[in-house]
């Protein structure tokens, strides 16, 4: 998915989730202890909200400690060597946040591209030579992502116990689940540069959910950046080249579907994920939401591919060609660390440092994937992506002003 399947439930999410879970034991030592004096990690909420609001908030109180602790006199030479050093591994530990969550996931979106878009060998139950499950793409994200979740839930806790009953995660663990195979199923239809773009969105279906479900407030200048970041996709997408109109127009029509589905069930997980943060404030964190909604995701998926009978394909398609394998797996090695620096991230810089961050890499997405795939933008293209972004960089730095103002009240 959040992207990643949390976004941030996970950005946008908790953001963290809306992709969103989007590993190994390895990995897990990446991680430190997340218990501090902070509690509970809470939904990551990139678009903003109540999660983002309470982790700002936070932040500001301990901000204010840590200027209090250090203003009782001038600082001596010990002190000043002290601070320098601490500085020192401050920048360095936000330079790893950054390369990190570049590398997971610039790779997880060049991989996700490449296992629905190559034209692999054809077997005789896919002639064509197209992967023919994305249900299996998200079935292999949610299988690595339950042994990251356990390792870092035993570390954390001891213990697998789960204040919240499982059937409690299903409801977003079902979005979730839905998020993921559209992102995936929409490669089929759209760019990736539109897809990415398409993300940003998001916004709007998390306004909507938070109403419905939250009881959620927005401003005005909320509604009108949503208008600002609608108009943005709208113009990178009919700024297309309209050669072959008829059966483009069929093909958008389906991945545009297909993109609709993947931002509101996104945005309906990271609502419901900061629903289970409410009712549940000092009992589940995020390795333990990690865990809930992927062991339940998992089932969803592995009844999908049953039912839908594409267990046969895929085992013969994989068989065929190692190379759709290799990327399966990648992506699911990638969405797992992603979601590790995503948490140490937040932890350690807040949301809005995490904003950022990956915004930078939605941008730097796009510019990749349309020279590594070929995607030709055009001028109104170039003027869609500048307003999405304009509307999102300026939407970070609204809140920004935002915290600070309340912090000097």
């Amino acid at each position: 998915s959040l992207d990643p399947p949390f976004t941030p439930a996970q950005v946008g999410s908790p953001a963290a989730a809306n992709e969103t879970t989007k590993g190994s034991v390895a990995s897990a030592a990446l991680v430190p202890d997340f218990r501090g004096a902070r509690g509970a990690m809470q939904p990551m909420d990139i678009q903003g909200g109540g999660a983002a609001g309470r982790r700002d908030e936070e932040l500001d109180a301990m901000e204010n400690e840590r200027m209090l602790n250090t203003a009782d006199g001038p600082p001596s030479p010990t002190r000043r060597v002290a601070a320098q050093t601490t500085e020192a591994k401050g920048v360095a530990n936000l330079a790893l946040c950054f390369i990190g969550l570049q590398a997971s996931y610039l790779t997880w979106g060049i991989m996700q591209e490449k296992i629905m878009t190559t034209q692999f060998e054809p077997t005789p139950l896919v002639p064509d030579g197209i992967f023919p499950s994305a249900t299996f793409c998200v079935f292999s994200n949610r299988f690595l992502a339950i042994i990251v979740a356990t390792l870092l839930t035993l570390k954390t806790h001891g213990t697998m116990k789960l204040a919240a009953p499982l059937w409690y995660f299903s409801p977003c663990a079902l979005s979730n689940t839905i998020s993921s195979w559209g992102q995936y199923a929409a490669l089929k239809y759209v760019s990736f540069p539109l897809q990415v773009l398409f993300k940003s969105a998001k916004v709007i279906p998390v306004m909507l959910m938070g109403k419905v479900i939250n009881k959620a407030q927005y401003s005005v200048s909320d509604y009108l950046e949503a208008v600002v970041i609608t108009c943005g996709v709208a113009t990178f997408s009919l700024s297309k080249s309209s050669a072959g109109a008829a059966d483009q127009t069929e093909t958008k029509t389906f991945g545009f579907m297909m993109l609709t589905a993947y931002i509101c069930s996104d945005a309906f997980t990271s609502q419901w994920q900061d629903k289970i943060y409410k009712a549940y404030p000092k009992q589940i964190d995020s390795y333990q939401m990690m865990f809930g909604v992927n062991c339940s995701a998992i089932l969803f998926t592995i009844g999908a591919l049953v039912i839908s009978m594409e267990i046969p394909p895929v085992v013969e398609f994989l068989t065929y060609n190692p190379t759709a394998l290799l990327y399966n797996i990648i992506t699911a090695i990638t969405s797992a660390t992603g979601q590790l620096f995503i948490f140490y991230t937040i932890k350690s810089y807040g949301p809005v440092v995490f904003t950022i961050i990956m915004t930078t890499r939605q941008m730097i997405s796009m510019v990749l994937s349309t020279i590594l795939f070929g995607h030709a933008l055009t001028m109104g293209s170039c003027f869609g992506a500048a307003l999405v972004f304009g509307a999102v960089f300026y939407r970070i730095h609204r809140k920004r002003l935002e915290k600070r103002a309340r912090s000097a009240r």
